[in-house]
């Protein structure tokens, strides 16, 4: 019987976990500090294997076949996925496809195995919405390339009760300050825009509730939109007015954090970067979530399309997830490691592609994982 060793037992894993251990998979939890794996399965209440990771023993331990998720930093994924190769079992991240992955593609797929990332929440859940917005589009009897499109999926995690920072953190820091010195890439008023710092591309966003009300969140591009142009499976005769993927924050945001972009802003070179690293710890120290503390996360991801002289709306609909934090776990735990387990069981189905590839596109799977999701009561709206 094939075994899923996941590697990494924080917070944002729980949930994952304790979804393959009651639908009677084999799984093996690795992680650095055995008693915090420990401590994990006994808080779960469940009772599967825990192993101290190390390399030299997880490589003797994986089999042919087997699958190993790593929620470890993003840092660490192509190590296990090398380890993967040459062991011949299959990979399966969260996290965005690096360009050290992608070149594994062509040994992957001659060994016949699958690598699988963007499986999360953003990446994840936003592709299977894309994928499916797009699907219902193009069979539809109003599409045509000469159609003006367009296309926003934006994302946010926050704390449920906004405090006077408008955000706190559930990890390090760190990646969010470096994010905040990222350029980003969309498309607007049918041409690439960029900037080399988000915060001075934010606008506002209106994201439609469950109920219809509307609710102003601030927005910026994250990272570089336009290669998902052809992930989503918009063609290069499509007329495109908008395409962005990008991150929500509560409203006022930008007023609560001027002076850190201004800070981040003059940092440079490695002493800045050391400099980053004390905000870090500065941050973290003031605006972590307290024990108990329910987070909240915002995800929408919308299409919209006029004629070809933008005069009349011929489609427009949006998938949307509005979650808190409960019993369960952080919605952002729930969210993020509940579609990787989706991804582990479909591995063991035998669903996926083989190589180096994102959340799936197959119209059926996609609905399958939605549908799953909903039933393990993530509740996903739909408004057309």
């Amino acid at each position: 019987m094939k075994t899923i060793h996941w590697l990494g037992a924080g917070l944002s894993s729980l949930p994952g976990i304790l979804k393959i251990a009651q639908s009677h998979h084999t799984i093996v939890l690795w992680n650095r500090t055995l008693e915090k794996a420990e401590q994990a399965v006994t808080h779960l209440g469940i009772n599967i294997p825990v192993k101290q990771l190390d390399w030299p023993t997880l490589e003797k331990t994986i089999q042919p076949g087997d699958i190993v998720v790593s929620m470890l930093p993003a840092t660490l994924h192509v190590q296990v996925a090398e380890l993967c190769l040459g062991h011949k079992a299959h990979f399966i991240s969260s996290s965005y496809i690096s360009p050290q992955m992608q070149a594994m593609d062509a040994r992957a797929k001659e060994a016949n195995l699958s690598f699988v990332n963007e499986v999360g929440l953003d990446p994840g859940l936003d592709h299977l919405f894309a994928h499916a917005l797009v699907e219902q589009y193009k069979n539809s009897d109003v599409f045509s390339p000469d159609n003006q499109h367009a296309f926003r999926s934006y994302c946010g995690g926050f704390p449920k009760h906004a405090n006077d920072f408008k955000y706190k953190f559930s990890w390090s820091p760190l990646g969010v300050l470096k994010a905040l010195k990222s350029p980003a890439q969309w498309i607007a008023k049918n041409k690439i825009q960029q900037t080399e710092k988000p915060w001075k591309a934010l606008t506002d966003y209106a994201f439609k509730r469950a109920d219809g009300s509307e609710e102003v969140f601030q927005a910026y591009p994250n990272r570089d939109s336009v290669p998902f142009l052809k992930q989503y499976g918009f063609a290069e005769d499509w007329t495109v007015q908008e395409f962005v993927r990008g991150t929500l924050r509560l409203n006022g945001w930008s007023e609560a954090w001027s002076s850190l972009f201004e800070k981040v802003d003059t940092l440079k070179g490695d002493k800045g970067m050391e400099e980053l690293a004390s905000i870090s710890d500065e941050l973290w120290e003031k605006y972590q979530y307290e024990p108990g503390e329910p987070d909240r996360v915002v995800l929408s991801v919308e299409l919209e399309v006029k004629n070809s002289t933008g005069e009349t709306t011929l489609f427009k609909q949006s998938y949307g997830v509005d979650e808190a934090g409960n019993e369960r776990g952080s919605a952002m735990a729930r969210l993020v490691s509940l579609t990787v387990a989706l991804a582990a069981e479909s591995l063991l189905a035998n669903k996926l592609a083989t190589g180096v590839t994102a959340a799936p596109h197959d119209p059926k799977l996609v609905k399958s994982w939605l549908d799953q999701m909903s039933d393990m009561g993530e509740h996903i709206f739909v408004h057309v």
